[in-house]
């Protein structure tokens, strides 16, 4: 079982993932991240051995730790647990009253960050919007996995060379999602959503670098 202390880094360096601020094939310092962190080597390899078994980070033998690249098979497995996973916390979540306010919220946020060119800030705001969705089936667990998932996504997000052309789209499409559920109708905005996942998916795999 990981420790209360071990579970925060790993929270953290998950956090630092989600907001885009560790890149795929990063080599990951004891030395640097102890302070930082507020632990120490044991427990920060202790935090590793779970970001390892998560696929989030691996260990290369006589080199360190390294933060994961995804493949494109990898990739694909992830858009397919989505789309059960989102789809269906959606078109069952309760619509009277919708609670729509963390999706607007994440909504909210990267319409301003795409004005000020923020387009990392785009992403970490599109990441939060899925958690949000997960967030309506009301089940931690269902968060934790998502939190997962997102993370290992936005590693692939880190990757491509154009982030513009990765994230502009899906400002809209979030907010047309929100704006359905926030009208009731989730039904439509969960079908809205699928098609946008499929969509989602052919964007990210196309910008592999």
């Amino acid at each position: 079982m990981t420790t209360g202390s071990a579970a925060r880094a790993v929270e953290e360096l998950r956090n630092s993932m989600i907001n885009g601020e560790l890149a795929p094939g990063s080599r990951l310092s004891e030395t640097s991240l102890t302070g930082p962190l507020g632990v120490s080597r044991n427990t920060l390899r202790e935090a590793f051995s779970t970001l390892i078994e998560e696929g989030l980070l691996v260990r290369q033998p006589h080199r360190g730790v390294f933060v994961a690249s995804l493949s494109p098979a990898q990739i694909a497995d992830i858009y397919r647990v989505r789309v059960l996973l989102e789809c269906t916390a959606l078109s069952q979540a309760p619509t009277d009253p919708p609670r729509a306010a963390g999706l607007r919220a994440a909504v909210t946020d990267a319409g301003r960050a795409r004005d000020n060119g923020d387009w990392r800030g785009v992403g970490t705001a599109n990441m939060h919007f899925h958690e949000q969705i997960v967030a309506l089936a009301g089940s931690p667990r269902l968060d934790a996995w998502m939190r997962q998932l997102t993370a290992e996504l936005r590693l692939a997000f880190v990757a491509a060379p154009d982030p513009e052309a990765l994230h502009r789209p899906f400002v809209q499409m979030n907010d047309d999602i929100a704006t359905l559920y926030e009208a009731g109708e989730a039904e439509q905005a969960a079908e809205t959503l699928r098609e946008y996942l499929l969509t989602s998916e052919r964007v990210v795999l196309g910008n592999l670098p």
